[in-house]
């Protein structure tokens, strides 16, 4: 059943197609004009033809040089180092079977790079980690433009791999492209536990060997990492806005459920080409409502922060220009309903297990929260309320559970965690940035301290561990934005703080950086615009500033007289590395050309904001 829109959500969604009335009609009238009449391989000569033949088997190449079948172009972002991806070494033959059973040919059209922040948190790796989203695009888009597929099917799951993929799929948006994602490994060490370690560590009270123990019990086999950060808040994001088949969100790797819904994913995307009589061209599908139900989405589950950047970014793709206050916006009607850890004690396989996404989107339906007439590629979203199960072995869709199997980890609509969603927009003196509440205790959302400044992550750590940090403050980390050193995470300042604020103080955060997708119980004030290397005025904040960091209210206020504060000088940026090493110095055209965290921290100029 789907209710009457919200008038909210129906107003954010027309402001958005108004803001981008001209933007989005200059995309649509370039991705309409590039629809292939017949094949995509008819325009290519017969030395075309043969090179894209030659490494085929039999079949297949009989099929491309007769022009009897479409082609399918795989875009895949497997290695074997990042465990949500090491599934994918062997989709590319299973996708090969399956589209030879409905005459279609699948080839692997390219290879992008898939970065692990688990394995870069923290070190100078991770100052790549946002920059590499665009990379994958790019990657991506060199793959396709040999112009020979009907159809695209896009192998990721990750942090940044799948916005990336998603900006490259609607450049080439006269494409169908579905989504396949790997699924989450089971269940290991219980997240409360793997962070009570990871505190009691940090405070010297045990050792590396018990910190090495509960990390590898926490991520100890092939799949995505089961808490709720940017990677499973990237697989809610792509089934509410249409891009995968229904319920392939969460389905664990190597299950025969999980071989199914990949099978199934290669069907539907030969069976949507313009060729046949269902064309469902990407860049039609994502629209304002599918950017809107997305956005909704990440509100009704406490997503990751990561997407306030990503979102807006994938927006621009499609000539769409959403803002931070059609997030705020979406959030304040948008109920909390689930609670996946940092939101809670449940992983993502407990959220699967109470009803998961089909239940999830039936609620939203109801409560006239999501757009039920956007369409994605398997039909209707409003269709998407259903889960995929084997009966006798062949993959079916039933309809989502009428009631949560469990209320601690998902509810209704009309019985929330709470009434409205995780995610704020916070203004004020500062700029403009992005505070994630849903793991906030109510307690602890107003925060009015001295500032404590530093300017790289690390110097904050060595204050915690001399001990000058035993009192209320408010931390604020500057020069962590994307011109500066490319915004990576600063995800080891959450066990510090977490600490400090279990001894009791009055702690937050303020930075011009972002946060793992999976911090939690900290008021962190992130992604600050225009950042300090931009001339932000975060620049000017000084030791024993009073900051006044209020997360209902969403205000984000330094108590000196504004005259005076804009007076000061700004603190000179200095980089907290030398400019080369680990390839650094690689990105220097990105760090010069990149837009603002308020527009997606993107160097791309979609939306030709930019001279």
């Amino acid at each position: 059943m789907v209710g009457k829109l919200n008038p909210v959500v129906e107003a954010v969604t027309a402001r958005i197609e108004e803001r981008s009335r001209a933007s989005r009609a200059a995309y649509l009238e370039m991705i309409r004009s590039r629809r292939p009449a017949a094949f995509a391989r008819a325009r290519l000569t017969e030395g075309n033809l043969a090179h894209q033949s030659a490494g085929c088997a039999v079949l297949e190449k009989a099929q491309i040089l007769g022009a009897g079948w479409p082609v399918i172009g795989i875009i895949t972002s497997y290695n074997d180092m990042l465990s949500a991806h090491a599934p994918f070494e062997v989709y590319p033959q299973l996708i090969r079977e399956a589209a030879r059973e409905v005459h279609a040919i699948a080839q692997v059209a390219g290879g992008v790079p898939a970065m692990c922040d688990g394995v870069t948190q923290g070190q100078e790796g991770m100052e790549l980690s946002l920059f590499s989203r665009d990379v994958i695009a790019m990657a991506s888009a060199i793959g396709l433009s040999h112009d020979t597929f009907d159809a695209a099917l896009h192998l990721g799951v990750c942090d940044k791999i799948v916005p990336g993929l998603v900006i490259a799929a609607l450049r080439f948006g006269w494409l169908p492209s579905v989504f396949v994602p790997a699924g989450p490994m089971p269940s290991g060490l219980p997240n409360p536990e793997k962070i009570r370690v990871r505190q009691l560590f940090s405070e010297g009270k045990v050792g590396r060997e018990a910190l090495l123990k509960a990390e590898a019990e926490s991520y100890h086999s092939q799949g995505t990492c089961t808490f709720y950060g940017t990677a499973n808040s990237n697989q809610m994001l792509m089934e509410v806005m249409g891009l995968h088949m229904p319920g392939a969100a969460f389905p664990n790797p190597g299950t025969q459920l999980r071989n199914a819904l990949t099978r199934a994913a290669t069907h539907r995307a030969a069976a949507i080409t313009a060729q046949g009589a269902d064309y469902r061209p990407a860049g039609e599908l994502i629209d304002a409502r599918a950017v809107v139900n997305g956005i909704v989405g990440l509100m009704a589950t406490g997503g990751s922060t990561n997407h306030a950047l990503h979102i807006p970014a994938i927006a621009a793709a499609a000539g769409l220009s959403v803002t931070l206050e059609d997030f705020s916006d979406l959030s304040r009607v948008t109920p909390l309903l689930a609670r996946i850890y940092p939101n809670g004690p449940a992983d993502v396989n407990h959220f699967h297990a109470a009803g998961g996404m089909s239940f999830l989107m039936a609620q939203l339906l109801m409560a006239g929260l999501l757009h039920g007439d956007a369409q994605g590629v398997a039909g209707p979203i409003a269709d998407y309320a259903q889960e995929p199960v084997l009966s006798e072995g062949a993959l079916a869709w039933q309809p989502a559970p009428a009631e949560s199997g469990d209320l601690d980890v998902l509810r209704p609509f009309d019985n929330p965690f709470s009434a409205d969603g995780g995610l704020r927009l916070v203004t004020g003196l500062l700029g403009e940035g992005v505070l994630k509440v849903s793991a906030v205790k109510a307690g602890h959302r107003l925060v009015e301290a001295p500032a404590a400044v530093f300017e790289s992550q690390q110097a904050l750590k060595e204050a915690f561990e001399a001990g000058r940090l035993n009192r209320d403050f408010v931390a604020v980390v500057r020069f962590q934005g994307a011109a500066a050193n490319g915004m990576p995470e600063l995800h080891g300042l959450t066990p510090l703080l977490g600490v400090l604020q279990d001894r009791g103080h009055r702690v937050a955060l303020v930075t011009d950086g972002r946060m793992s997708g999976a911090s939690g119980k900290i008021p962190s004030a992130i992604h600050l615009s225009p950042e300090a290397a931009q001339g932000g005025p975060i620049a000017k904040v000084r030791d024993g500033d009073i900051i006044r960091l209020d997360a209902e209210a969403g205000t984000l206020d330094v108590k000196v007289d504004v005259a005076q504060f804009m007076a000061r000088d700004a603190a000179p940026f200095r980089p907290n590395r030398p400019p080369a090493g680990l390839g650094r110095e690689l990105f220097d055209l990105f760090r010069m050309n990149i837009s603002s965290a308020a527009s997606g921290a993107s160097p791309f100029n979609f939306l030709g904001l930019r001279s």
